[in-house]
């Protein structure tokens, strides 16, 4: 909390400075900030909700038995399903608190964290423009890799 706090006074600070160098300039960065932030907002509801829905209508002993017992198969769907997703890390974490709540074990969880961050399926044609097939792949194929090998250790250091 004091952190967050300490944070938003040096963001206020930052942009006091900024104002006071530059009004013309901050006040354009500010716009275009704002519209950033106005475009996502569809989009992160969307996924909310759709987190929301997913927990509300997948039961709780389904997701107890998929990703509770750290069953290979079952460390390898959720691990999966995190390569896949593309969410931001402030919607992923509520996320993994609810399926821990709902029974997931700690090693799923981290898994599935671990992979959402650092594999990206999804966004893997635009970084091939950017770095190219072979670097893209090998960056997806080590990150994934090393996402079950993290989520294996948090596993069991947590549990």
């Amino acid at each position: 909390m004091l952190f967050n706090i300490v944070l938003y006074i040096l963001a206020a600070v930052a942009l006091y400075i900024s104002f006071q160098r530059d009004r013309q300039k901050t006040k354009k960065a500010l716009a275009i900030a704002w519209n950033s932030f106005r475009n996502l907002i569809p989009t992160m509801l969307g996924i909310i909700g759709l987190i929301g829905l997913m927990l509300a209508l997948v039961p709780r002993e389904v997701i107890a038995g998929l990703f509770g017992n750290n069953s290979p198969a079952g460390i390898l769907l959720i691990s999966l399903a995190g390569a896949v997703t593309l969410m931001p890390a402030f919607i992923a974490f509520p996320l993994a608190a609810s399926l821990l709540q709902s029974g997931a074990s700690v090693m799923a969880v981290a898994c599935f964290i671990t992979t959402l961050l650092m594999v990206g399926i999804i966004t893997a044609p635009m970084e091939v423009n950017f770095f190219g097939k072979k670097f893209t792949f090998w960056r997806n194929a080590i990150g994934f890799v090393l996402a079950l090998v993290i989520g294996g250790v948090m596993g069991v250091v947590l549990q």
